[in-house]
């Protein structure tokens, strides 16, 4: 049994709370936040398990950790982990900078253990049955992936999301960077690329709430990216479309649907639930640890994706288009 402890009992960890379906290969002994309130109703999901507010008095008792705190805090707790000699599962983003990133991917190196960033759409069954169908070509060759995010995400006054330096960025960095690590997977080796962001109808955000990225690929396929956490409606909710030289291929993501689209016709090709797949990432994780298999979202597979994003940023701010090449995955080891 691989002994796990959660350390950050708040929104997004219910997501993995509430989807943990592996007693049989691990088990979750501790939950940690430094609101205890929060940490005793994580324990209390799992028999047996205690809440704690400080992580360092868990790690003795754990082989694992998931992370699940505010970005800034990546990096310094994910370091004193990997020191300990846990394997770490960490929610996206790795860190906010390069240099960070760097370090926790040494570290994990130097300890001999898992760093995976926790990308829970490369495990949705929908968008992994679209990727076979893209690589094997079964609609003609992928010359354009469009991918929207619609939401409204709204955070109370002075919480950590809002500010730039604690979030690392804005709408793009946080969320939009699933969406890039998908636009990688699919395409390959990025060439050029833009993005456009603003945070005109989030202003709570300090920087874009909203965002526009386009980037060209090496074999000359385009990827867009369409993210808002400002929506008041939405109708393509979360949804990739992958245009082929024989159809276009949909991934409605939120209605949980595969649909090939030809001409005027349309079928349904597979359903799946629309959740967000953390009981599939997490199996990832415990297998990889168990096999001493490499993950599938490891720490420089995640960094590839936070470098288009960070130059995308730079190219902005000096209004010009953002020279991508060095950022496939075969260049950032």
């Amino acid at each position: 049994m691989i002994n796990l402890a959660i350390i950050g009992c708040g929104g997004m960890s219910r997501a993995h709370t509430g989807h943990f379906s592996h007693g049989d290969r691990a088990r979750i002994v501790s939950t940690v936040d430094v609101d205890s309130e929060r940490a005793q109703a994580a324990a209390a999901l799992f028999e047996g398990a205690r809440a704690e507010t400080d992580y360092r008095k868990v790690l003795d008792d754990v082989d694992a950790v998931l992370i699940v705190l505010p970005h800034h805090l990546h990096y310094p707790i994910g370091m004193d982990c990997l020191a300990r000699g846990k394997h770490v599962m960490m929610e996206k983003p790795m860190a906010i900078s390069e240099q960070e990133c760097l370090e926790l991917i040494e570290a994990s190196e130097n300890a001999g253990k898992m760093l995976m960033i926790a990308y829970c759409q490369r495990f949705n069954p929908l968008i992994v049955r679209l990727k076979k169908l893209m690589d094997e070509r079964v609609y003609g060759d992928l010359f354009q992936l469009s991918i929207w995010t619609e939401q409204h995400t709204k955070y109370h006054p002075g919480h950590w999301a809002l500010n730039a330096r604690t979030l690392g960025g804005g709408q793009l960095f946080s969320h939009g960077c699933h969406y890039i690590d998908l636009l990688l997977w699919f395409l390959g080796r990025p060439v050029e690329g833009t993005h456009l962001g603003t945070n005109f109808g989030t202003p709570w955000m300090e920087r874009e709430g909203t965002s526009n990225v386009s980037i060209r690929f090496e074999n000359e396929a385009i990827g867009y990216h369409f993210g808002t956490w400002g929506a008041r409606g939405t109708r393509l909710k979360y949804s990739i479309h992958a245009h082929c030289t024989e159809a276009m291929v949909e991934a409605a993501l939120t209605d949980g649907k595969l649909i090939v689209h030809k001409g005027r016709s349309e079928e349904v090709i597979m359903e799946a639930d629309s959740t967000k797949h953390t009981a599939e990432e997490m199996g990832h994780f415990l297998e990889c640890i168990e096999n001493g298999t490499q993950p599938l979202t490891d720490g420089w597979s995640s960094l590839q994706g936070l470098r288009v994003i960070w130059r995308l940023y730079e190219a902005e701010e000096k209004g010009a288009v953002a020279d991508l090449r060095g950022c496939a995955l075969e260049d950032v080891g």
